[in-house]
Formats: structure tokens, C-alpha cells, sequence
């Protein structure tokens, strides 16, 4: 990268800003920083910033950007933080999330996102600095259903692009969003979130995006499942990580820990994990009991 000024394994085709210098140091590239950009999957948060919090200048803003849930604790990104930051930095911190694509973004194409944090001067500032003329960001308070509705939506995503693969239709695949967006809901209100929040960019937005852009990985992952492809098949094709596969299994034990219904996560656990044919599993979403819409 630092030879070519590009990043020719994950966004290839776009040349990195002359202001962009480049390190292994993570720990020296922190210090002093005002603003730290947590970027990582979900699964590496814990190792990649544990080490160097004690680097971090007292001040520093955390901004995180990555949207998953941690296997066997089945914490959120703000849990992870506040075993490894220190309690000021992990107070102000604040959380990214909504509909973007990296190559969209990278060409100048206008987005929307939301920030939330438990400290409304910090998600101000973060607006202030981030945002541009093709960037628009709104703040929010509500981080729980920032976080989980960045995080379950990309286990919606992947069934959404089962249904596309197993070729079941647009209306079926309106169906999986409409009904997972229900069932993210539920287990963010079960984790003390606003339900508002799921009707918003990092909500039904972000979910919209993952299950119908060409971009979206979870969805790419979903396709080839639903055409009879097996999962480390698939995943070993590919160069960036798809949050959902490692999601689903969190999002499944996190529904049945807090006693929450979920058959659409009930539904991609069994394809990924149990070796269920997809064909199989969606015959029995759709022979579920019928129910009030609400329920």
C-alpha cells in the first residue's frame, strides 16, 4: 500500500489520499490521535484494540464502525469496550452504523448514517468532523439499537439471498426483510432499545441495503448457499468477511438466552451450522403457526 497508494485486496481501483500515511504500529499510530476510527470485523475488536488502549491520549473519541456480536459472550461493541477502554474514553465513545457501501462511498456517491453515543457532545463533534457535502450523518442516543440492528441484519441479508439463490421471488424476499426487521426489533427491545430506532438509517435502512445491493456480501453468501453450495466452499472464495455467518450462531443463542422468538436467525442457523438444506428450512418458516403480525 505504501508503494502503490492503494489498497489492492479490499478496495482495489481507488487511490488513498496523499493526507493517508501508513503503519504497522498500532499502538504509536494511536497516540495523540483526537479521533480513532475502529474499523476491524467484530471478531477482532477485542484483540486489535486491547492491547493499545492504554496508548490512547485520555481525550480521544472512539468511533466504532464495526457491526457484529461477539462469539460466547454475545456482547455488543459497547460491552467489548467497556471491558477494554478506560471509563472516559469508553463513556464518550461512539458508535457508526448505516446503509454504505465501501466502493460507493469511495467514488463519491452520497450516503446517509447514523452515530449514536451515551454522550451527546461527542456524537455532535463526530457529525461535525465526518461529515461532507456527499456524507450525511445524523445523531442519535440510542446505541443498543444502533448496534444490533448493524449486527442482525446481516443474518436477514443472508437469508434474503438464500431465498434469491433457491430463485423464490421478490415477494418472498420481501417477506424475510419485512418479518426480520421484526424479529431484530424484539431482540433489541428485549436489550433495552428503542423500537423507533429500527425504522431508521441503521435499521430498516441498513437492512435494505444488505439484502438487495449487489455489494452486499451477507447476500452474496446467501445466493450461493441457495444455489446448493456448501458454506466453507463459499467462504474461502472470498477476500473480506461476511459478518453474518459468525453473527448468526451469536444472534441464535442471544434470541434463545433472552427467550425471544426468531425463526428467520432460527432459520439461517440450521442452513449454516446444522447442514439443513435451505429448501427445507424455508418450507418450515412458511408452515409456522399462524400469527398476528405483531406477535
Amino acid at each position: 500500500m505504501r508503494a502503490t497508494r492503494e489498497n489492492d485486496v479490499y478496495l482495489a481501483g481507488f487511490a488513498l489520499p496523499e493526507a493517508i500515511s501508513l503503519s504497522t504500529d498500532l499502538a504509536a499510530t494511536v497516540a495523540g490521535c483526537e479521533l480513532v476510527l475502529g474499523v476491524t470485523p467484530s471478531h477482532a475488536v477485542r484483540d486489535v484494540f486491547g492491547p493499545v488502549a492504554s496508548a490512547l491520549d485520555p481525550a480521544a473519541i472512539i468511533v466504532n464502525c464495526s457491526k457484529g456480536l461477539e462469539e460466547g459472550t454475545l456482547a455488543r461493541v459497547d460491552q467489548i469496550y467497556a471491558d477494554i477502554l478506560p471509563a472516559p474514553i469508553h463513556a464518550r465513545a461512539v458508535y457508526l452504523s448505516g446503509p454504505t457501501f465501501a466502493k460507493e462511498l469511495a467514488a463519491g456517491l452520497p450516503a446517509a448514517i447514523a452515530v449514536a453515543s451515551a454522550d451527546a457532545d461527542s456524537a455532535a463533534q463526530v457529525q461535525a468532523w465526518l461529515s461532507s457535502s456527499r456524507f450525511r450523518i445524523y445523531t442519535a442516543d440510542d446505541v443498543v439499537g444502533l448496534l444490533i440492528g448493524g449486527a442482525l441484519k446481516n443474518v436477514i441479508a443472508l437469508a434474503a439471498g438464500t431465498s434469491d439463490g433457491l430463485g423464490l421471488g421478490l415477494n418472498a424476499r420481501a417477506a424475510l426483510i419485512t418479518r426480520g426487521l421484526a424479529e431484530i426489533t424484539r431482540i433489541g427491545v428485549a436489550q433495552g432499545a428503542d423500537p423507533l430506532t429500527f425504522s431508521g438509517l441503521s435499521g430498516m435502512g441498513d437492512l435494505v441495503l444488505t439484502c438487495s445491493g449487489e455489494l452486499s456480501r451477507n447476500r452474496r453468501v446467501g445466493l450461493e448457499l441457495g444455489r446448493g453450495r456448501g458454506l466453507s466452499e463459499i467462504i474461502g472464495e472470498m477476500r473480506m468477511v461476511a459478518e453474518g455467518v459468525k453473527t448468526a450462531r451469536v444472534a441464535h443463542e442471544l434470541a434463545a438466552k433472552m427467550g425471544v422468538v426468531a425463526p428467520v436467525t432460527q432459520f439461517m442457523f440450521e442452513v449454516l451450522y446444522q447442514d439443513r438444506p435451505a429448501r427445507d428450512a424455508i418450507a418450515q418458516l412458511m408452515g409456522r403457526s399462524l400469527k398476528h403480525e405483531r406477535a
